[in-house]
């Protein structure tokens, strides 16, 4: 994927959610008879401008985002300002700019799950390894056997596995069946366990589609560090799930290319590259493989309610996610805290990954990460705004004092540059220091 078209993508979509941000306070606004004096695209210098009514809505020449321009915001003496309106009109006001990102996010993520995405499916799933004092390594399930049933259902996908094994109520033992070593079917009895970090029902196990079973002394999979147990992943980034999609990613290189294999090795990939030789298979280079039957490609899309569904529910569930990694977020801060520098960065790395239909993913993330940010209740973010007029409409509309008010949006200003700064310096270093997200 051009990295370039993916940076054109993160633009017009940091633009399009900040420019629906200002639309949300505009048309609250003007419903509310706030006067607004210019709904602006972009920012000055003004381009041109067209006016209609009282309003002059311009295109200006630094293509970031948007503005709505009131008269004496934060002066109440001003007729038909923002200030001068009732502490739960204001609050609307500011509130209609997150609104509108959570709208836009919901919109796009919907959109984003209804899109056929392209599945690996064969006749079960292979367990790559098994976690220690997992009810899997209590039962006797080994790396390389083959998950064929769970309770007498077929298992397909990842995904099958993953949704009988949650279904299981608390403390119910399942029956697995398996395939070991190529030809010999065993069934197992185990009972799984609920995972609080993953919220759900597992049994242990790292699943795969492949599986090395012999590498060749002095064969240049031994010298690249292959070894029994290790999964190929992907080679030259062309994933690797059957015979055939092994022999298309050899076939694909060409004479005097290097070949780039990652591995899954435990729980960590790893990357390691080969020297070619003249006969391009995997047997040349020097080690086998156990497959699991008839593994291919399927198209999967999710009905329309389940795709607006998730939409939904990954929105409502986003603030306890955050909460949930706070931990993460203390231990690697300059990753969880990103200004549009690292935000883009890792839109790249991300679309880079998973595919050019994941910039509808990270375009709703980010417009969900704006009207997130600007919840927070520091003035001058609408959180701050809308914190002023909650405490003056719970006081029945009476008046914080000026002076507070403006010492509080200097001293959150300030705060915000501060932070803004120090996160652009982070996402700027990182850069410089060839660090990634993925």
């Amino acid at each position: 994927m051009n990295i370039a078209i993916i940076i054109i993508l993160f633009i017009v979509t940091l633009f399009l959610a900040v420019t629906l941000h200002e639309l949300g306070h505009f048309i609250t606004a003007k419903r509310a008879g706030v006067k607004v004096e210019e709904f602006g695209i972009g920012l000055p210098p003004r381009l041109f401008g067209i006016k209609r009514g009282e309003t002059i809505y311009s295109v200006n020449a630094i293509p970031v985002g948007a503005f709505v321009k009131t008269p004496g915001e934060n002066d109440p003496t001003v007729p038909r300002s923002l200030a001068s309106k009732g502490p739960w009109t204001r609050l609307l006001v500011y509130a209609a700019g997150p609104l509108a990102n959570i709208f836009l996010a919901f919109i796009l993520l919907s959109a984003f799950f209804m899109l056929p995405t392209s599945v690996v499916a064969g006749n079960g799933v292979m367990v790559h390894s098994v976690v220690e004092g997992s009810p899997a390594e209590e039962a006797g399930i080994k790396a390389g056997d083959v998950i064929l049933e769970v309770n007498s259902e077929s298992v397909h996908k990842w995904g099958d596995m993953q949704s009988m094994v949650n279904s299981s109520e608390e403390g119910e033992e399942i029956i697995l069946l398996l395939q070991r070593d190529g030809n010999r079917n065993v069934a197992l009895r185990l009972t799984p366990r609920f995972d609080p970090e993953l919220q759900r029902q597992t049994i242990g196990v790292l699943l795969c589609w492949n599986m090395v079973s012999q590498v060749e002394e002095g064969s240049p999979a031994y010298g690249a560090g292959i070894s029994p147990g290790d999964t190929i992943l992907s080679i030259n980034e062309q994933p690797i799930y059957n015979n055939e999609s092994m022999s298309r990613a050899l076939n694909s290189v060409k004479e005097g290319e290097g070949i780039l294999l990652v591995l899954l090795r435990g729980e960590e990939t790893v990357s390691t590259s080969l020297i070619q030789g003249p006969d391009l298979t995997h047997r040349s280079l020097g080690f086998e493989l156990h497959w699991v039957d008839n593994a291919h490609i399927e198209q999967r899309q999710l009905p329309t309610w389940k795709a607006i569904y998730l939409g939904g529910s990954y929105i409502v569930n986003m603030p306890a996610l955050i909460i949930d990694a706070i931990p993460l977020i203390k231990e690697s801060p300059d990753k969880a805290l990103v200004g549009p520098i690292g935000a883009g960065q890792l839109t790249v790395e991300f679309v880079e990954s998973f595919g050019l239909s994941n910039i509808l993913f990270m375009a709703g993330i980010i417009s969900l990460g704006i009207a997130l940010f600007n919840f927070f209740p520091i003035p001058p973010l609408d959180g701050g705004g809308m914190l002023v007029a909650l405490i003056e409409g719970v006081r029945h509309g009476k008046r914080l004092s000026p002076r507070a008010v403006r010492l509080a949006y200097v001293i959150g200003t300030t705060l915000l540059i501060t932070l803004m700064v120090l996160v652009t310096f982070s996402d700027i270093l990182r850069l410089i220091r060839g660090g990634s997200f993925l």
